[in-house]
């Protein structure tokens, strides 16, 4: 998709058109700065010396603009303006039934659970809104999707003891939505769950584990769960897609001016393990899940497993989401049940299931067991994304990547 079908995607979006940026470099946080005495004062956590001045519009804003973790000039306008994609607030549910009526069983949602409390946000109205603040299960969270990285993240809202409320600011940093909470106007990365601008800049949000799965699988693992409805007191398009083609892989991302990791397709999907701060973190393209199915890892000392199975289309393909390309879904969890450690495979080709190697239980994307002699037995979710590649990289560069042929490092190096 070229950069003028993007613009008019993102006009369709309400929003203005975007703007050309220059090559984007980092700058290393430091400790203290000079203050008009000439004496040292510290410096916030994460905080930069000098961000430099603004490239993009500080009127409308109460942020403290003198407090920044990044350099300005890697944040630029998108085309919005402030809440030019409006989050929503007061999200409403319907049955799953009832979204039948509007999604297929391939749809994309972000599916979650808290407390017993499941739902599912569909991506044909998160492509258009990119943020819900909701409660689940008495806990406050913030539900994200950037179409331009296919970044799918769930936060926690909670900071110490303040529960905040977000909206998109319309500005972008490494083609990621920047967010900002309502209290304080801080800045946050969507990617990370980092301030990065503003009162709060250093503060991280807690990561919510969540899956980007079908409504089929969430409707399997949760028939009692409900679905965000289209009623969101907005007038969209919803289950149009304003990103058609976007997702062809070898592609350069739009709005990115940074250089891409020639380790894979800059908009190859892979599934993340581990945070921009993980001193080993992981990932593991589909192309390569979709070849076995399912890969073991010892993550952070744990064993982990990551599954993959068919029944997902893309959100970012066809102008109807519901005619684009089957893509799959994943999953990663713990791999232990009741104190024994499993191992999984494939038994055949895509459509095949997953069994574990130990009791030959069959597992499905969701890590319930639906048959044999583990079945009713849940694997523990482990906190992961589903990125484009080059969004990743450009947040974590130091992640290794998993292939049917060894482990790829940040230099390229294979290792068995």
């Amino acid at each position: 998709m070229n950069r003028i079908a993007i613009g008019a995607a993102i006009a369709a979006l309400g929003l203005a058109a975007a703007v050309t940026i220059s090559t984007i470099t980092t700058t290393e946080p430091v400790n203290a700065q000079e203050d008009a005495t000439g004496e040292f004062v510290p410096v916030r956590p994460g905080q930069i010396e000098d961000p430099g001045e603004p490239r993009f519009n500080t009127r409308g804003w109460s942020t403290d603009f003198d407090i920044s973790a990044v350099p300005f000039r890697e944040i630029f306008s998108g085309g919005p303006g402030k809440d030019g994609i409006p989050a929503i607030n007061e999200p409403r549910f319907e049955s799953i039934e009832d979204a039948r009526g509007w999604i297929t069983g391939q749809g994309p949602v972000i599916a979650l659970e808290i407390d017993g409390d499941a739902r599912a946000y569909p991506l044909a109205v998160l492509t258009w809104h990119e943020i819900v603040n909701d409660t689940i299960g008495g806990e406050p969270v913030i539900v994200t999707f950037c179409p331009l990285c296919h970044t799918a993240l769930v936060f926690e809202r909670t900071l110490d003891g303040t529960v905040y409320d977000f909206g998109v600011s319309g500005n972008l940093r490494l083609s990621d939505m920047v967010m900002y909470d309502r209290q304080t106007e801080t800045w946050w990365q969507q990617a990370t769950g980092k301030g990065i601008v503003g009162d709060l800049t250093g503060a991280k949000l807690e990561f919510v584990p969540s899956q980007l799965i079908g409504l089929d699988q969430f409707a399997e693992a949760y028939p009692d769960g409900q679905v965000l409805s289209r009623d969101t007191g907005f007038s969209r398009s919803y289950g149009r897609n304003p990103y058609v083609g976007y997702d062809i892989a070898d592609q350069q991302p739009f709005l990115f001016d940074g250089v891409t990791d020639g380790r894979l397709a800059p908009k190859e999907r892979v599934v993340t393990l581990g945070e921009q701060d993980s001193d080993t973190p992981f990932s593991v393209p589909y192309s390569e899940l979709r070849t076995v199915g399912v890969v073991n890892l010892e993550f952070e000392g744990r064993p982990v497993a990551v599954f993959w199975q068919p029944g997902v289309v893309s959100a970012l393909d066809e102008a109807f989401i519901d005619e684009s390309a089957d893509v799959g879904a994943t999953g990663v969890f713990g791999a232990v049940v009741d104190g024994q450690e499993l191992t999984f495979v494939r038994d055949g080709g895509e459509d095949a299931p997953i069994i574990d190697e130990q009791t030959g239980s069959t597992w499905d994307v969701t890590g319930r067991a639906i048959g044999g002699p583990l079945a009713g037995a849940e694997l523990e979710p482990t906190g992961h994304g589903d990125h484009f590649w080059f969004a990743w990289a450009a947040f974590v560069p130091h992640t290794s990547i998993w292939t049917t042929e060894g482990i790829i490092s940040l230099g390229g190096e294979e290792q068995s």
